[in-house]
């Protein structure tokens, strides 16, 4: 096999491209969601399009998505062999994959009203509830083709990063979104904004799904002209199921798309549940944005560096260093997502009617919202910490107890959000999720203390409630600072709500800080220097 010869970036780099493309990605998939949300509120609507999403976006998310199966399996092959190779393999898959999910978006066209059915079975109970659906069947129909161009774009994103080309596979995101924007616009340019004629709803059901699939085409197209201009495949139907690299791409890529799938079961189970709660989809739709914007950005700072240190540390003669860099992954993990959990704790109200409330999305729909993402952010830390440990049992090799505590999880997350959702409604979904990634960190670190020979968790737990204790106080701090703001000026203007809540984060955050610099933790100092090496620059 021939070892490809072409120049490499260093990994600053790649980071520092992957970084800022993430951040511009995020900020236009802001602005696309405040479109939505001033276009359509929490209506019909959004609530069809996040049941007939659920599908497509799980395939975009599974196959299409960085890190994922196919971008995995690609990169780790082709990264191996000549360029002069690559095409052959690209063509070969790209026929396989293309064929196979053609089948998958006929299905989802012919079978849409099952599809939905299954989703959402609640929808079915109310004369609000009947509407929803058609509209969710006709989006759904809409959007299949997704299904193909998800797998598309996940051999594209692959492909072009294992030839050293990372600008437009990460920026493509942004297509989307753009197309959104665009669709939106049109759309209230000639109907204006007016959410409860029928009119409107269906033709801005069909117009965003429509959007949606226009800015699935557009990111894939992006991706193919860089391919054919850089000679890694064309859209020829190759069936050349020899070739050694296209044999090496499916034993990778079967095996880690159905594992990776069955992360995304829970995503079911809990719009399974939503579809009886009014507007409980569209809430958490809006509320996880917010609340996956950060966390996207930090979690690639804290997990992208991770992975290489735990694996050349798996062998058990340097299981003590091991130990130690677990204990930096949780505490930078607490670093960043403790402090948040205050922010979003505190100030709930201010930043949902910062980023949302206008037009269509009143102050009704912000009390919808708003309680849902103060839930989500209590479950920050065990959504990040819970990866960190994953990331170490995969340096370790075992692919398979992760897997096995995944699939624990689906039951243990049903449950929850039965007996959850009766007490909490929509805020119960969330807090579902949280006693899942709760229950899957404390098995895992209880597996590792055995595997490796003991861990200092007493030591740990001890600083993580000390970190604790002084998010509560920063907490506690952003909100009377915000509070005070309100009643002393009102918040009856955009300005004074974007100050309201700057002055509520710049306290909270700042008490947070103090805090943390008086425990002198040397996680400070890691954290301190991959911000500078990913912004500082």
């Amino acid at each position: 096999m021939a070892v490809n010869k072409k120049p490499t970036r260093s990994l600053a780099s790649i980071a520092s491209i992957v970084a800022a493309a993430t951040l511009i990605s995020k900020v236009f998939g802001l602005f696309r969601e405040q479109a939505i949300a001033a276009a359509f509120g929490v209506g019909p609507v959004v609530n069809a399009y996040a049941f007939a999403y659920v599908i497509p976006g799980f395939l975009l998310v599974l196959l299409g998505g960085i890190n994922g199966p196919f971008h995995s399996a690609l990169v780790s092959v082709l990264a191996r062999r000549n360029q002069s190779e690559t095409a052959p393999i690209v063509e070969t898959v790209t026929t396989i994959v293309g064929g196979t999910l053609l089948l998958v978006a006929i299905a989802l066209y012919v079978f849409a009203p099952t599809c939905i059915d299954l989703v959402a079975p609640g929808l079915s109970a109310t004369a609000e509830g009947l509407e929803v659906r058609n509209l969710a069947i006709l989006q759904l129909q809409i959007m299949a083709p997704l299904a193909v161009l998800a797998g598309l774009i996940g051999i594209g994103f692959g492909t072009l990063n294992a030839s050293d080309r990372y600008w437009l596979p990460s920026l493509s995101p942004v297509f989307s979104s753009l197309a959104i924007l665009l669709g939106i616009g049109w759309l209230v340019f000639f109907l204006g904004v007016d959410i409860n004629a029928p009119q409107y709803l269906k033709f801005g059901a069909i117009l965003l799904a429509g959007a949606t699939l226009a800015g699935g085409v557009w990111q894939w197209f992006a991706q193919l002209i860089a391919q054919w201009r850089s000679g890694l495949g064309t859209l020829r139907l190759r069936f050349n199921l020899g070739n050694s690299g296209v044999k090496e791409v499916m034993k990778v890529m079967i095996p880690a798309t159905f594992s990776s799938g069955m992360l995304h079961v829970n995503v079911y189970t809990d719009l399974f549940f939503a579809s009886y709660i009014e507007n409980a989809a569209a809430a958490l739709r809006y509320a996880n944005f917010i609340v996956l914007t950060p966390l996207g950005i930090i979690s690639n700072m804290i997990l992208v560096p991770m992975l290489p240190i735990f694996s050349r540390l798996a062998a058990p003669e340097n299981w003590q260093q091991l130990k130690i860099r677990i204990r930096q992954g949780l505490l930078l993990t607490a670093l960043t997502m403790l402090p948040l959990t205050a922010l979003f704790v505190a100030l709930g109200f201010p930043i949902v009617r910062v980023v949302y409330q206008r037009f269509a999305f009143g102050e009704e729909a912000s009390a919808i919202v708003a309680p849902v993402l103060i839930v989500y952010g209590l479950g920050m830390f065990f959504y990040l910490g819970r990866d960190v440990l994953v990331r170490v049992f995969y340096a370790l090799g075992d692919g398979k107890t992760p897997f096995q505590i995944s699939m624990a999880n689906i039951l243990l997350n049903a449950v929850l959000d039965y007996f959850l959702v009766q007490a909490f409604a929509t805020p119960g979904l969330v807090l579902a999720t949280i006693g899942v990634n709760v229950t899957s960190i404390i098995v895992m670190l209880a597996i590792l203390h055995r595997r490796l020979n003991g861990l200092p968790l007493l030591e740990w737990s001890l600083i993580l409630l000390a970190l604790t204790g002084g998010s509560l106080v920063a907490g506690l701090a952003s909100f009377s600072a915000s509070w005070s703001f309100a009643s002393a000026f009102g918040t009856d203007t955009f300005l004074l709500q974007l100050l309201q809540l700057g002055i509520g984060t710049i306290v909270g955050l700042g008490i947070f800080i103090l805090f943390v610099t008086q425990l002198r933790l040397p996680e400070v100092d890691i954290l301190v220097a991959r911000v500078k090496q990913k912004f500082g620059k």
